[in-house]
């Protein structure tokens, strides 16, 4: 069963057209860029289903996707973490994941937890 869609695509696609539109990320709105980094979130788990890797955004959200062995219980073998705006970098290829790893705005943990076949997401 795929996951549930807790933000509307229109809502989604309407949030990342403002963030996409600021000349920098404190201009965003913080609802609008937590709406953004959620939808943006959905897509992945949808587009690469699966419960081996963990992509946190904290505060804003988290999902689990790609298939491989599935994490139950305590801290997941393979976590992704970064903040939002660098995820909305990635997501939307403003930002390639080499130079985010590289960086060090995204901390990636796990032999699965290479998102970058999985990106750009829009």
């Amino acid at each position: 069963m795929p996951p549930r869609r807790r933000v509307p695509v229109a809502d989604g696609e309407q949030a990342l057209s403002v963030c996409r539109a600021a000349a920098s990320w404190p201009e965003v709105p913080r609802p609008v860029l937590a709406t953004a980094v959620r939808y943006t979130l959905e897509e992945l788990s949808l587009r690469a289903p699966g419960r081996s890797v963990e992509v946190r955004v904290p505060p804003h959200g988290a999902v689990q996707c790609i298939q491989g062995p599935r994490h139950t219980r305590g801290t997941p073998t393979n976590v992704v973490e970064t903040d939002g705006p660098t995820w909305l970098e990635l997501a939307t290829g403003t930002q390639t994941w080499e130079q985010a790893v590289g960086d060090g705005t995204v901390r990636a943990s796990g032999s699965r937890a290479d998102l970058s076949a999985h990106l750009p997401i829009c």
